[in-house]
Parts: C-alpha cells; structure tokens; sequence
C-alpha cells in the first residue's frame, strides 16, 4: 500500500506538470522545465493582459488548466487607512486567456488581528499561496483558517487553526501544500503546529505541535523516500522529515539555520537544500530518508552563502538564488561551494526594509527569473558562468511585486499590489 501510495503521487505529478498548483509549482521546486517562457517584457511588449486586483498581497498566482487563482486582502493595512476590523482577504479566479475575472470571493477576516506595524507592513495579510487540485481551490488566511472553495466559488468548508501570534507578530506566511487526501498547514505563528485536514470535508486528521515552530515560515514540501512519502520542513535549527499520514517526525538533522526560518526547502537527486536563518544566514544540504537524529549521516555540508526569504532552484548540480541583499548568487549543489556571487545592478537600493528580493526565484528553459521588489524581473542564465539575460520592468506599475511568479507553458503570470499580469511573447 505505501508503494502504491507513492506511484499515485508521482502519477499525480506527472499528470498536472503543465499546471502550476502550489508555490512554486508542481513539486514546490520552481522548476518550470522547458517551458519557452520569454525573456524579455515591458508595458508594450510581450504583455498579454493585465487585470487591476482587489488590494495587495505576497502570495504567488496558481494555475490551473484554464484558470489562474490568486489572493489579495483590504480595508486595513492597504493604504486605505481603514480599521482592523475591515480587513478582508479575497480569492480572485481568472480567465487564463483574458484576464478576465470569472469570480471574486471576499472573507471578512475574524478578530483580533495583529497590527499593521513592524515586519507586518513587509508582506501584508495574503501571503500564503493556495493550492489547488483542479476540484476545489484551499486558501489559507491566517487567524481566519483555511477555506476551500470549489472552481464555481462556492465555500465548501471553513477550519480555523489557532488565533495565536507568534513572539514578533509578523503575521502568517507559510502556503499550504495536498499530500493525497490531505491538506498539510503550517500553523506556525497561528497555534505552533502542523496540521493536515481532510480536503473534501476539512476535517482534522492529525496536530502536530511543537514549541520549534517558533519563527518558521516555511512552506513544507513532500517527497518520495524509497517506498514512502514524506512531509519535509526547515525550522529554526532544524530539518524534519514527517509521516503524512500521522504527522509523527521520522528523522531531524540539526541546521545551522537558527532564528526564523522563511524559504522553502528544495529537493533534487535524494538531496534536501536549505537555506534561511537570522541574524546569520545559513544553507545546507542534507541526504534524505533515515530514522530519527540523523545529523552526523546526513548533513553533507553547510554555508553562509545563503538567503534570507528567496528560496533557491537547481539546474545541472548547481544552485541558483537572488538574495535578500541583491546579488545573484551560485552554489556547486554537491559540496556548497560559492561559484559566483553577482550584484544585479539597480536591485540593493529597491524594497522595505532594505530588502530588494522577496519573491523566489523560478527556472525555466535554462533561464533564472528573478523577480525583485520595485526593480523588475532579472533574468540570468541557469549556468555556473553568470550572465545577465534581460531586466525587465513594468514601469507603469511602481508597487511592490512580492509574489513568486508562475509559468506555464510559455506564460509568465506576475503579480504585484496592483494587478496580475501575463507575459507571453507575442506572435510573430
């Protein structure tokens, strides 16, 4: 039963890999494969359509098929100078064709919230990403719980998972992730635990909780180990590896990564990537699988050459990253050494907080795109050798674009407080 459970979930993968799901895609990787994306756009070229959006927000567009869905939130903390108790986050679904709006559903969100203040005013109230299973679309609003909504907006289910705050209040940020019938919620900073719900009816199968989840943001990720599938998240000073079915720890390795955790782990070839950590920065590789306190078997290596927020994508046994401070960065993936680190001109003097990188970086065709906060996209080739393909910017739209961008095909959907936008190359 447990190998066949993992065939369905590789069959699952294989069967959607020209959708674009969760963050960062399919497999959370950001790989978009050879997806003949373009690599070059401005307000007049390669722009198929662009749709005004409800309000702000730093989660990423998800497609499926013939719809893009993403999520925004306003009335408080938008610049509309409302009270908190007006705050709403929104689920907008769109003609993937046009840009058409199909629906937009609005839930009022429940109190208290925390304040519009401190590391809050970086990324807003919608900056988990939903997922979607081409039935029923899961959006994650923090304090309010997880919706499902089904693909004529219709509410389906509601499930609240705490009303805590973390420590620092910076507000909720991890996405959801399916893992066959189950929703998997990191419900960090709303109750300290991990959580998986029934996607047909949002009942709660298991809870994890752990003190650990202090400060981690990170989206899980699943992977297939040998016959078994498991449920895999960084935490401050951690790597665990989780039964999806129980939500119990199978194995942890100890990270240098201490503090708060923000980027996604990345996967490829058994090997675990990780990055995060504050006020030192952190990366490293660890080989998966294994059985309990696995930190002297698994930790291959450890770095400094790290990001705070992006997380990184693979190409070719390398590592490819635009970090928190501007710089194009690449890693041999096999032992962690830095092949090159690039300033990306113009990009340290944009973004909050000094921060000019927020969304992470996505890979398609050979090419990185790197989309910064208020300087465009880079686009750099997914080789140890830097080069500098195009940087693109929408100079009509001078907000701040923190979502990771989709791709699809050879479409590009970007999202920024204002609007969502598709790039495609014109036809000739």
């Amino acid at each position: 039963m447990k190998h066949a459970a993992a065939l369905l979930f590789l069959a699952t993968i294989a069967a959607h890999a020209a959708d674009w799901p969760r963050f960062r895609g399919v497999d959370g990787s950001g790989n978009a494969g050879d997806a003949k994306a373009p690599a070059t756009w401005n307000d007049s070229e390669n722009l198929k359509w662009k749709t005004a959006l409800p309000g702000p927000g730093s989660s990423s567009p998800i497609v499926w098929k013939d719809r893009v869905f993403v999520t925004c939130y306003s009335g408080y903390g938008d610049g509309s100078d409302g009270a908190m108790e007006k705050l709403q986050r929104h689920l907008v679904s769109l003609e993937r064709a046009t840009g058409k709006v199909v629906w937009s559903k609005s839930v009022a969100a429940e109190m208290p919230e925390d304040s519009y203040g401190g590391f809050l005013t970086e990324h807003g109230y919608a900056s988990n990403t939903p997922v979607t299973d081409g039935e029923r679309v899961y959006a994650f609003f923090g304090k309010t719980g997880v919706v499902a909504f089904d693909f004529d907006g219709c509410e389906v289910w509601r499930v609240n998972v705490g009303k805590e705050s973390g420590n620092r209040r910076w507000g909720s940020g991890a996405s959801l992730m399916l893992v066959g019938d189950k929703v998997i919620v990191n419900a960090s900073e709303e109750s300290q635990s991990i959580r998986a719900l029934d996607k047909a009816t949002g009942r709660e199968v298991w809870k994890a909780p752990s003190a650990s989840l202090e400060l981690c943001y990170s989206t899980p990720v699943a992977m297939n180990v040998g016959d078994r599938t498991d449920i895999v998240l960084a935490v401050p000073g951690e790597l665990w590896g989780m039964n999806p079915d129980t939500g119990k720890l199978r194995w942890f390795a100890e990270t240098r990564l201490s503090g708060n955790v923000s980027p996604s782990v990345l996967i490829a070839g058994g090997m675990i990537y990780v990055n995060g950590g504050f006020p030192r920065l952190g990366a490293a590789a660890v080989k998966a699988g294994g059985k309990g306190d696995v930190t002297e078997s698994a930790v291959v290596w450890s770095s400094q050459n790290a990001s705070y927020v992006p997380s990184p994508v693979i190409s070719d046994g390398h590592l490819y990253v635009a970090n928190d401070q501007g710089f194009a960065l690449c890693l041999n993936a096999k032992d962690g050494s830095l092949v090159y680190k690039e300033r990306l001109p113009g990009a340290s003097a944009t973004g909050r907080g000094g921060k000019p990188f927020y969304a992470s970086a996505v890979i398609a065709n050979g090419l990185v795109y790197a989309v910064s906060r208020q300087n465009g996209t880079f686009v750099f080739d997914a080789k140890p050798t830097f080069k500098l393909v195009a940087h693109n910017k929408l100079a009509a739209d001078s907000s701040q674009f923190n979502g990771t961008p989709a791709i699809v095909d050879g479409q590009i959907f970007l999202r920024s407080d204002r609007a969502i936008y598709c790039i495609e190359a014109a036809a000739k």
